[in-house]
């Protein structure tokens, strides 16, 4: 676009805003394919292999009673509702994490079409020509609400294609929009009052986080009706794809998006370009950092104390919800005609859900090495690391100390949280103790340590392929979570560390699968570091 195509006399804010999006969708829609896939795979597969999976009643009631059994799995998804029909299934194995799914997408959308262009100074350049204020703001909710829009219409075509019934396939895939939509609007919102692209994602994706764990646990502890309803993911959850088809909840999603957009534009006009409403704290007059162990905590040490803040808080909640565990399941019936049969006792109940818990807090943990991984990527690509490394710091020794930080900072996580959940539950008469629970969250942490190092591998040996870094995340979080629902062979359940970690309170705990996984560690250890030896610094 050229100044004579915008008429003398007329000013517009949104001027630019079309060819814009046209260009961010060429450039950037890729980016938001992962998300649509993964969601549209978790939706179709339940309804083609619950019928293989789960062929008669008695095998769906076992499942029923299994799920019940273990409330972490609930905490997670959400309550069943029907488990009797594929579709009912799939609504309660795809609702929560396709709706997860779409909102990291949207948020990673507009932040990117946002702060991330005013920090690489794309913005700037942009600005330079026709173009108006808020343009590059419109085009990212823009690009949100396309991306989520064609999220839900494939899933749910798919859906429909692989055998699920029109009405539920249809509105599962219009509540993944409409959690896109609800998120994309808040990203937009944190990206006014972040003072970086790094901090608005990481405040949306935490608003997001938040709200997740509290319906899982709200719904899991039957809380009031209002806990649920203050929640916008309770919203997409009222849907009940299956068991009800309510469409009218989506209504309040798109209020609240609309009202969130509205709220953006107006932090927006109140900013500096290039500056949150929240401003970041100068730096030192002086250097004060003196080696790369220092430089490595200090270019972490927001992230860190926002996560030491999630993982006390998610200890508290999920300490809590061990006390009442016994309670959740003795009001599930199946749950009493299993343990009628003398299958398992309350105890050893307890000890699996701990353990399932304590997993779910590695994995949460996990991400935050990740980040810190990912980080080196991005320092490198600013071209920060190459003034570090022309002085005396050798790369192996700038690598190690980003490394240290990386499977440190997710034990501590680890163990604050499981010290938390130990303190409660030894509290309760609910059959585990202190310190066998404490246990348990020490056993947890070499399987954390896999999943960061194979980032170490991906950010030292080959970073252009940085979505892999996410893959141990994904996996563990798939076949931990999901896999025993369909019975997956162990060999297949075993690509998971976590599924190697013992239990450690039991009578006669299987220690070898821990030797395995460090192994693995080790080795993802030795090929990062040898890559980014060898490999050249990104120009």
């Amino acid at each position: 676009m050229t100044a004579a195509a915008v008429p003398l006399g007329r000013s517009s804010s949104t001027v630019g805003t079309r060819p814009l999006l046209r260009a961010s969708l060429r450039h950037d829609g890729r980016l938001l394919a992962p998300w649509a896939v993964i969601a549209t795979a978790l939706s179709a597969s339940s309804v083609i292999l619950f019928p293989i999976v789960f062929p008669d009643q008695q095998s769906r009631a076992a499942l029923s009673a299994a799920l019940g059994a273990n409330p972490a799995i609930g905490l997670i998804f959400g309550p069943a509702y029907d488990l009797t029909t594929a579709d009912g299934f799939n609504a309660w194995r795809s609702l929560a994490l396709g709706g997860f799914l779409a909102a990291l997408g949207a948020i990673f959308a507009v932040t990117r079409a946002t702060r991330a262009q005013e920090d690489s100074g794309q913005a700037e350049l942009l600005a330079s020509g026709v173009m108006g204020r808020t343009s590059r703001l419109l085009a990212g909710v823009a690009m949100a609400v396309v991306g989520s829009l064609l999220l839900g219409v494939v899933s749910g075509l798919v859906t429909v294609l692989c055998g699920g019934s029109w009405t539920p396939s249809l509105l599962l895939g219009a509540t993944f929009t409409a959690t896109g939509w609800v998120f994309g609007a808040v990203a937009a919102v944190t990206a006014q009052v972040g003072s970086d692209a790094r901090t608005s994602s990481s405040m949306a994706v935490a608003v997001l986080g938040v709200l997740f764990v509290l319906y899982g646990f709200c719904s899991s502890v039957e809380a009031p009706a209002w806990t649920i309803w203050v929640n916008p993911i309770g919203w997409m959850h009222e849907t009940r794809p299956a068991s009800g088809d309510h469409w009218w909840p989506l209504l309040l999603a798109v209020v609240l998006a609309v009202a969130l957009v509205a709220v953006a534009f107006g932090l927006q006009g109140r900013r500096d370009f290039g500056q949150g409403t929240i401003a970041p704290r100068p730096g030192p007059a002086r250097g004060s950092t003196r080696s790369t162990w220092r430089l490595a905590l200090r270019v972490n040490r927001g992230p860190f104390v926002t996560w030491s803040v999630a993982f006390v808080a998610l200890g508290f909640v999920f300490g809590y919800f061990t006390t009442s565990v016994q309670d959740v399941v003795g009001s599930n019936s199946a749950v009493q005609r299993v343990l009628a049969s003398g299958a398992t006792a309350p105890a050893e109940l307890t000890a699996a859900f701990v353990t399932t818990i304590l997993s779910l807090v590695g994995i949460l943990a996990a991400i935050s090495g990740v980040q810190v991984m990912l980080r080196v990527r991005a320092e490198e690509l600013e071209d920060r690391v190459e003034p570090v490394l022309a002085g005396a710091v050798a790369r192996p020794r700038y690598l190690a100390s980003n490394v240290l930080v990386a499977l440190g900072s997710p034990t501590v996580f680890v163990l604050v949280a499981g010290t938390l959940v130990a303190t409660l539950a030894a509290g309760a008469d609910i059959g585990v103790d202190f310190g066998d629970v404490v246990l348990q969250a020490v056993v947890t942490v070499p399987a954390v340590w896999t999943v960061v190092a194979l980032s170490v591998a991906v950010v030292g040996a080959r970073p252009a392929a940085g979505l892999a870094a996410w893959l141990g995340v994904l996996v563990s979080f798939v076949l931990t979570l999901l896999g025993p629902t369909f019975g997956l062979d162990d060999w297949v359940l075993g690509i998971s560390p976590f599924w190697h970690v013992p239990h450690a309170s039991g009578p006669d705990p299987d220690w070898t699968g821990l030797g395995w996984v460090t192994l693995f560690t080790a080795g993802f250890l030795l090929v990062g570091f040898a890559g980014f030896r060898r490999r050249d610094l990104a120009r």
